[in-house]
């Protein structure tokens, strides 16, 4: 009798943890004529609204270090919504084919414009999601778009741009609504000292609520546990790097509780 009890208290907590999961679902969306393929991601066990952050890729496309974010925001308590910001789910395996892809999207801001709002539509209809509260994190290739987001006055809470390129393709802004965090590494030899001069420039402009961090030791694509292989297999100045990576996510943890006052 006790290991008949003992076995069915496992069972329930078993099926206690196979309800309470983390959900992961294809969406199949539009933009105009061009079909996109992101994702939602969010805690089944949570309950009601919460808010939703649209997760911007690298310029790799959506891969598994994007679907590992999302999760982790998941775990959070928010939705997650992988954008697509190439179209049909493309991705690349190499620099030349990620730099055309990502150059398409930052050569032609409405298009840009257009596909991250096409995302952000998505999220917000989601029905774990309370549409007043939707930010945006944005990595390499993504952590820009989401920065050029902010600029051109997008409606978001909040904005987290990791290991972001910082040229812009957007005006310089004469008011910024949303929140800003950039978490950048500190040697990243792609974001040079003038950019981080310029865009702190256009932040107070704007009269932005802001704040820029520097990760000493870091360079670029320092969150992806891939970017190390990449960086030696292209010769790119990019890599992992744990302790940056652990101290950047604490912050726009903090960052995005506080701007949703959770």
């Amino acid at each position: 009798m006790r290991n008949w009890i003992a076995g069915a208290a496992v069972a329930l907590s078993l099926a206690s943890t196979a309800h309470a999961a983390i959900k992961e679902e294809p969406v199949t969306y539009q933009d105009g004529d061009t079909t996109m393929k992101g994702f939602v991601v969010y805690d089944d066990a949570v309950k009601g609204k919460r808010p939703g952050i649209v997760l911007v890729h690298e310029w790799w496309g959506i891969t598994k270090h994007m679907h590992n974010e999302a999760r982790r925001f998941a775990q959070k308590g928010y939705t997650a919504f992988v954008a697509d910001m190439y179209g049909n789910g493309k991705t690349a395996d190499n620099p030349k084919d990620a730099g055309a892809l990502a150059g398409g999207v930052m050569k032609n801001p409405q298009a840009m414009q257009s596909r991250f709002n096409a995302a952000r539509a998505q999220l917000a209809k989601h029905a774990t999601v309370d549409a007043n509260k939707i930010g945006a994190a944005g990595y390499c290739f993504g952590g820009t778009v989401a920065l050029n987001m902010a600029r051109a006055g997008a409606d978001l809470a909040a904005v987290a741009a990791f290991h972001a390129g910082l040229s812009t393709n957007t005006p310089a802004p004469s008011a910024i609504k949303s929140k800003i965090l950039v978490l950048n590494g500190a040697d990243d030899p792609l974001v040079k000292p003038d950019q981080i001069e310029a865009f702190k420039k256009d932040m107070q402009t704007a009269k932005a609520d802001y704040r820029f961090i520097n990760f000493p030791g870091a360079v670029h694509a320092y969150t992806n546990p891939e970017a190390t292989e990449a960086g030696k297999k292209f010769n790119m100045p990019i890599a992992y790097n744990e302790k940056a990576n652990k101290e950047a996510k604490a912050e726009a943890d903090k960052f995005f509780a506080a701007a949703f006052k959770k």
